[in-house]
């Protein structure tokens, strides 16, 4: 029979929010900061460098969104049996989430080593020599390091079903001290360019495994992981975990390799121009998403917030606080949004030269990243920040389906339309993007606004 639990009081107060949000907030600026750096440092080793580095970078956001969304199938699960008071369901489910991530890093990882030169020819195409040696050596050192951020992205999604970001918070302040330690030391004292920013990235993501996987152990907590090293699968909880992670794993997956098509484009256009006049589209692209990447950080700390409050409100069978908690991260997400998309706006202009760019590279920069301050403000949070809270609730099939269907129709087929066909180069393909966040964005609102979500079960 299945346990019912009504809330009789607000499940979360102001000051629990903010207790949760904020340590996300600062985590996802470190944990950016880890690719920031890496990017950073090696542009004193050339533009070459600079894209080898920017190219598996994108692949690397790719396989870490799938162990994220791995990773937010098990803090779904988690949630719900924390809001149905049912710790040691919690605690089973929490075991498998491990067994899960790390089976699938491990396949991840075998591919990724074997047949990284086949990757990188298949989807950047005719790339100078120069890149792809940077690529090759970039993607082997970084590829090493799946298992290691598999067990922090499981470790740091079952924390913060608890209501802890603050353990995750710690981890990733001491994974960007060895990562900057690392490549300063390997980058600028013994020039590796980067195979130095590749073995930071290693080092780095070791120590954050080792550190919370340690601490997940702990018997002390509401959820821990016992006995780790002893598998035992259990099928009802692995179907559980999968019945949100797969279908969100497809959605951000297919959403990478969409990038990855439209960065094939970009690519394309550094074919045959004179980069000291034309710039790099290439070089351009990898730092605007460096930057851009800042903006939508509070965004996305609210949407992990929520897959927290809203999967404990469904856990208690409580759809109304679901409801009313959504509402309320929605306006923080805005409010906070929009600051830092203000702040953006005007300070592209400086922060774009850090980078050692061309001038005609830093121009095409600061543009691109003008019209996504401008974008990112009204449509971004409806389009990533909101879909958290249905996948929370179980209806991650539905996000999932609008997702790739807008990011085909709109990223990837406007991309080809404005940018190649149009001729507007970077622009147009930073402009498909806007209309896919127009588009996924509408129909998530009108969704939430139906309420059919509402009747989805997980557990």
């Amino acid at each position: 029979m299945e346990t019912t639990v009504r809330a009789q009081k607000p499940m979360f107060s102001n000051q629990d929010l903010v207790r949760l949000m904020i340590p996300l907030v600062i985590e996802q600026l470190l944990l950016m900061t880890v690719g920031m750096a890496d990017t950073m440092m090696v542009t004193t080793a050339g533009e070459s460098v600079v894209s080898g580095v920017s190219l598996v970078d994108n692949i690397n956001i790719l396989i870490i969104n799938i162990f994220s969304a791995l990773s937010t199938g098990g803090a779904v699960v988690v949630a719900q049996y924390l809001g149905r008071r049912e710790p040691e369901s919690a605690r089973s489910a929490a075991r498998q989430l491990l067994y899960v991530v790390l089976l699938a890093a491990l396949v991840l990882m075998a591919l990724a080593l074997f047949l990284r030169g086949h990757i990188l020819r298949l989807l950047f195409g005719d790339i100078t020599q120069e890149v792809m040696d940077s690529a090759l050596i970039y993607f082997l050192l970084t590829a090493a390091a799946y298992p290691f951020i598999a067990i922090y992205n499981a470790g740091a999604a079952l924390f913060r079903a608890m209501g802890n970001s603050k353990v995750s918070m710690v981890n990733s302040l001491i994974v960007n001290l060895i990562n900057i330690a690392v490549n300063a030391l390997l980058i600028y004292g013994f020039n590796m360019g980067a195979a130095g920013a590749g073995l930071g990235t290693l080092t780095s993501r070791v120590a954050a495994a080792v550190i919370i996987g340690v601490k997940i152990t702990r018997k002390n907590l509401p959820v821990y992981v016992e006995d780790p090293f002893h598998p035992q699968l259990q099928w009802k909880m692995v179907r559980a975990i999968l019945r949100v992670g797969v279908p969100a794993g497809i959605e951000n997956g297919m959403f990478q390799v969409g990038k990855l098509l439209v960065l094939r484009l970009v690519t394309s256009f550094d074919v045959g121009v004179n980069l000291a006049v034309q710039g790099s589209a290439v070089a351009a692209n990898a730092i605007s998403n460096s930057i851009a990447a800042f903006i939508n950080v509070p965004g996305q700390a609210v949407g992990l917030s929520m897959v927290t409050v809203i999967g404990q409100c469904m856990g208690a069978s409580d759809p109304d606080q679901a409801v009313g908690y959504t509402k309320k991260l929605m306006k923080v997400s805005y409010l906070a949004m929009g600051v830092s998309c203000v702040c953006l706006f005007f300070a592209a202009p400086s922060l774009v030269p850090l980078f050692n760019l061309t001038p005609a590279t830093a121009a095409i920069a600061i543009q691109v990243l003008r019209w996504n301050s401008v974008f990112a403000t009204i449509f971004w949070p409806m389009s990533f920040t909101l879909p958290n809270a249905l996948r929370a609730a179980g209806d991650a099939k539905f996000t999932m389906a609008v997702s790739m269907l807008s990011m085909w129709i709109c990223r990837i087929g406007m991309s080809y339309l404005l940018g190649l066909g149009m001729g507007l180069g970077l622009l147009g393909v930073w402009l498909a993007m806007f209309s896919d966040w127009i588009v996924r964005g509408a129909v998530f609102l009108v969704h939430f606004l139906r309420g059919k979500w509402k009747n989805h079960h997980v557990i």
